[in-house]
């Protein structure tokens, strides 16, 4: 390990763009304790995520390598994570989260102590089924911030004095469909929407995009803002419940999120498998132990969290010195129809440039970038990952149970 933290705290948001947020120069102020945050951390202007979808971009964060080497051909860790990093390094270890995609299905819970993926998996039978009953009464998707915080918590209330952890919380809340609770749902417009109206407004944004009118595409962001000040409301409970612990000063702090949310910029909603910048673009804070306030411009990716955390991975520390003229890399699997796509993109702090490649027949076509110097990078990138390019390691997708099912149709993954 290139440092050596007392304790890390990982905080991830799935689907939450950085030009949403206030510190990233968004117009409302959806994010005044994340506001607060950066003041007193570093702020990196330009960070990227490895990938634009839950299934390659939060493996690259936990384990500091690209997705092709981090997950296998059915999505599969294949790649050591920050946590057995830590763990063999004496660190409790624990994850919290409900995202069924980075379930311990998928074998995501390797190197935790404790592992909370909300899916009840393996308990009493009797108890999951009274929870997906419950669950879907309640129209529940995933566990919120709230649930998160709590079970967080209680997990380092347990831990001996003074022992060194490090502790994952991912939020789902930032995910659509967007129902943000109680004041959050009508805090930036009027309107409003019950749960099963948002949830079928986004669906339908999702399957036929053309259909959606400006005034029901300027509702979905209004929720989604919603969902986002609710979320920093609890992150900020959270960090609060730290400081009261004194804990908060001597932890590495670190808030991102696995990837963006598009609203029909490129005629498509939802996180589909492309690395256009509302996809990518991602907040990006680390607070150091006792602070430090700074915004870097140069380029960085969500691989150098790993780095960062435990001095590994294909990244750089980001307490480190960050070239202004870095370039980072993203990739993405095409689906369905282009399952023999790939898809990479490079950006500096000033320019990008994007490719395709077929697998099927090696071809390469470079879709936009007008600087030369970013296309031979992005080729020269593309090679090394053709080079490194794993067969099918996997015994195919794993099976999931019907509590998973219903999570991923309620979220939009599933029809």
């Amino acid at each position: 390990m290139s440092e050596c933290w007392e304790n890390v705290i990982l905080l991830s948001a799935d689907a939450l763009r950085a030009d949403h947020l206030s510190c990233y120069g968004y117009s409302r102020e959806t994010s005044p304790i994340l506001d607060e945050l950066a003041d007193e951390s570093l702020r990196f202007a330009n960070a990227y995520s490895a990938s634009s979808h839950t299934r390659e971009a939060v493996p690259a964060l936990l384990t500091g390598r690209y997705p092709d080497v981090a997950v296998d051909s059915g999505y599969h860790l294949a790649s050591e994570t920050i946590a057995e990093t830590l763990s063999a390094a004496g660190y409790a270890t624990a994850g919290f989260h409900s995202n069924p995609f980075v379930s311990r299905a998928y074998g995501f819970d390797r190197g935790f102590d404790h592992f909370d993926d909300d899916l009840h998996l393996g308990q009493h039978k009797l108890i999951a089924l009274a929870q997906r009953a419950l669950d879907k009464v309640r129209n529940r998707h995933y566990a919120r911030a709230e649930e998160i915080n709590e079970r967080s918590l209680s997990w380092v209330d347990s831990l001996a004095d003074g022992e060194s952890f490090f502790l994952w919380n991912h939020y789902m809340d930032t995910h659509g469909p967007y129902e943000p609770p109680g004041e959050y749902a009508t805090l930036y417009s009027a309107a409003g929407l019950s749960g099963r109206d948002a949830q079928s407004l986004y669906q339908r944004a999702i399957d036929d995009p053309e259909s959606i009118t400006d005034e029901e595409r300027q509702l979905l962001v209004d929720l989604y803002d919603g969902e986002i000040r609710y979320n920093d409301a609890k992150i900020g409970a959270f960090l609060d419940a730290l400081r009261e612990r004194e804990l908060l000063s001597e932890s590495l702090v670190i808030v991102t999120a696995d990837h963006g949310d598009a609203f029909g910029e490129h005629g498509y909603y939802e996180h589909p498998r492309y690395l256009h910048e509302e996809l990518t673009h991602v907040p990006l804070l680390v607070r150091p132990p006792g602070g430090e306030s700074g915004v870097v411009e140069g380029a960085v990716s969500t691989l150098d969290v790993a780095a960062t955390v435990g001095g590994v991975g294909d990244g750089v520390s980001l307490v480190g010195d960050i070239d202004e003229d870095r370039r980072v890399f993203s990739q993405a699997r095409g689906e369905d129809a282009d399952s023999h796509l790939r898809r990479y993109a490079v950006r500096s702090s000033g320019g990008v440039c994007f490719c395709e490649r077929d697998r099927e027949t090696g071809a390469i076509e470079f879709t936009d970038g007008l600087d030369r110097s970013l296309r031979s990078a992005l080729e020269a990138h593309v090679e090394a990952r053709v080079r490194v390019e794993t067969g099918d390691s996997s015994a195919g997708e794993a099976d999931v149970d019907e509590e998973i099912e219903r999570r991923l149709s309620a979220l939009g993954y599933r029809e």
